[in-house]
C-alpha cells in the first residue's frame, strides 16, 4: 500500500510551457490527500526558487530540495548535507578564473556569480525565476556552508571540474547545467533519508520524474514512475511509464496504481 507520494517539479509537476500544475494533477494530489497519502516534493531547486507550487502548497507535507542535500518534514530539517569548505571555496575560484555563470546555494541564502545571458535565458525565462540573490556576497554565503552550485557548463567542463570535487557529486536534468551536492546526496538517498524519519518501508512510497537526477529516487521507490516526456535513460530506470506532464500523466498514474 502506498502511503507517499513524491513529485518532482520541472518536467513532472509543472509544465515547461505554462509554469503551472495542470490542474488535473492539482484535483489528483488533493484527492490523494483526502485518502491519507503523504504528498513530498522532490527537486533539483532549492526551497528559494521554489516559485510554482502555489496550488498544492497546502497538501505538501515535506521537501527534498536541492537534489536531496536538504530535506524538511513540517517544520523540521531532517537532513543537511554541505560541501566541504575548502571544496565549495576552490569551485568558486573556478568559476571565476573560467568565467561561468554559476548558482551558489547556502544553507540559508543564495547569490549567482559570474552572471551571463544564459542565467537569463534558463533561470528567469525557462524557469520564471527572478530573484537569484544578485545583491548577496558569495563570502556571506560560503560561511553559511554550501549545499549545493549549480554551474552552468556543458558535460565536458563538467569532467574536467568534478575530479577536484572529491568530495562532491553531480547531476543534470537539463542539458545546460549540472548540480553540485556533497557525496551522499541525491534524491534517492533522501528518499531514504524521508521515508526513516516517517518510519515508511521503502514499497510504501512512489516517486514521479523526468529528468537525470530523478533516476535514483525512481530507482529507490517502491514504485517508480517516469513520465511520458521523460528522458530515455529515465524511463529505462521506471517501473512504469505514464503519461507527460501536460498530458494528465500524473492523474493517469494515480488511477492506475488505485492511488486516486
Amino acid at each position: 500500500m502506498i502511503k507517499a507520494l513524491f513529485f518532482d517539479v520541472d518536467g513532472t509537476l509543472v509544465s515547461f510551457k505554462t509554469h503551472r500544475i495542470p490542474q488535473s494533477a492539482v484535483d489528483a494530489l488533493t484527492e490523494a490527500k483526502r485518502r491519507g497519502v503523504g504528498i513530498y516534493i522532490s527537486t533539483g531547486r532549492p526551497k528559494r526558487l521554489i516559485n510554482n507550487l502555489d496550488e498544492i502548497s497546502g497538501l505538501v507535507d515535506g521537501y527534498i530540495t536541492a537534489t536531496g542535500a536538504y530535506c524538511t518534514v513540517g517544520g523540521s530539517v531532517i537532513r543537511c548535507l554541505t560541501i566541504p569548505d575548502g571544496e565549495a571555496r576552490a569551485f568558486v575560484r573556478m568559476s571565476d578564473e573560467m568565467n561561468f555563470a554559476t548558482l551558489v546555494v547556502g544553507v540559508g541564502d543564495l547569490t549567482v556569480i559570474n552572471p551571463n545571458p544564459d542565467v537569463d535565458r534558463l533561470y528567469r525565462k525557462m524557469l520564471n525565476v527572478s530573484d537569484l540573490g544578485e545583491g548577496v556576497p558569495v563570502e556571506d554565503v560560503l560561511e553559511q556552508g554550501i549545499i549545493q552550485f549549480t554551474p552552468i557548463i556543458d558535460v565536458e567542463t563538467e569532467r574536467r571540474l568534478m575530479p577536484i570535487m572529491r568530495h562532491c557529486v553531480s547531476a543534470r536534468w537539463y542539458p545546460d547545467f549540472a548540480d553540485i551536492t556533497a557525496r551522499g546526496a541525491d534524491k534517492g538517498t533522501a528518499l531514504q533519508a524521508v521515508a526513516g524519519y516517517l518510519r515508511l518501508d521503502m514499497s510504501e512510497t512512489m516517486a514521479f520524474g523526468d529528468g537525470g537526477n530523478d533516476i535514483p529516487i525512481i530507482r529507490a521507490a517502491g514504485v517508480g514512475v517516469a513520465m511520458g516526456n521523460a528522458d530515455d535513460d529515465v524511463k529505462a530506470a521506471a517501473g512504469y511509464v505514464t503519461s507527460g506532464v501536460d498530458d494528465d500523466g500524473i492523474a493517469s498514474a494515480l488511477r492506475h496504481f488505485g492511488i486516486i
